[in-house]
């Protein structure tokens, strides 16, 4: 009987009232829930809600740690809404993650503006999954909502959408990607479970987050808008997009963050 701590659930198999040793031992009982074995959906929405209370904290990381050689210019820096993307994409996730962090090479934290925390490359040379990485060393206990910095339609819904559907039993959550169906690691939920993962397939010479994404367990979801997803890396893109925004004008996604460039 002093076994019997931390009690949080009773289930009762043969029998409609709890035993009374259980009610001299645990002098809480009546408060606990009390279920019969047959009344399986009041014991899984039990379950359910723990699942839930025990999400990890959910922070946010925006990639800015790029060469932008395609482009020809820090593609973070742009300001396509009045800020610089980095910082717009920071605002945006502050709405919806306990934290923010920009991602970046350890020589641009100087570039950085004061009041936008940063977290350097610690796993160096690997790219996006070397920023991924480092975060989860950082804090190996927190889940990351992973954003690159050059996904300039990117809107609320689509990262309302993200979280609503979360799924913190997997390694991630991600969507899939309109062009080859695969998920899409640069805009994902990655749960803490994913970092020694990640570290294997590191271990194993890789060092591409959608192998380790594809060849696990992930929650795929379809995007709210495909386009959102678009990503800007030449020249091209960029004038590709800007007419593409400029024609969208107003759009309710971006609310009162839009401005004309």
């Amino acid at each position: 009987m002093e076994q019997l701590t931390n009690v949080e659930l009773i289930l009762l198999a043969d029998t409609d009232d709890v035993f009374d040793f259980i009610k001299d031992t645990i002098p809480n009982w009546q408060q606990l829930p009390t279920y019969r074995l047959d009344e399986t959906d009041k014991i899984i929405d039990f379950f359910k809600t723990k699942m839930l209370q025990a999400k990890p904290k959910l922070n946010g990381l925006v990639l800015t740690g790029g060469q932008s050689l395609r482009m020809g210019h820090d593609k973070s820096t742009i300001n396509w809404f009045g800020k610089e993307q980095r910082y717009y994409m920071a605002d945006l996730l502050k709405e919806y993650c306990d934290e923010v962090y920009i991602s970046c090479r350890a020589e641009q934290q100087q570039e950085v503006a004061a009041d936008y925390p940063t977290l350097p490359d610690t796993f160096t040379g690997l790219g996006p999954f070397g920023a991924i990485l480092s975060a989860f060393r950082e804090k190996p206990d927190n889940a990351r909502l992973v954003v690159a910095c050059d996904m300039p339609l990117l809107g609320a819904e689509t990262f309302k959408h993200l979280i609503t559907n979360r799924n913190p039993s997997a390694i991630a959550t991600a969507y899939e990607s309109a062009f080859d169906g695969f998920p899409e690691p640069l805009i994902t939920i990655w749960e803490p479970k994913s970092y020694p993962v990640s570290l294997a397939y590191l271990a194993q010479g890789y060092s591409c987050p959608r192998k380790v994404l594809i060849n696990n367990d992930t929650t795929l979801l379809k995007p709210l808008n495909a386009d959102e997803l678009t990503n800007v890396n030449t020249p091209d893109d960029f004038d590709k997009i800007k007419r593409q925004i400029h024609q969208k004008i107003p759009q309710p996604n971006y609310g009162a963050r839009f401005f004309e460039i």
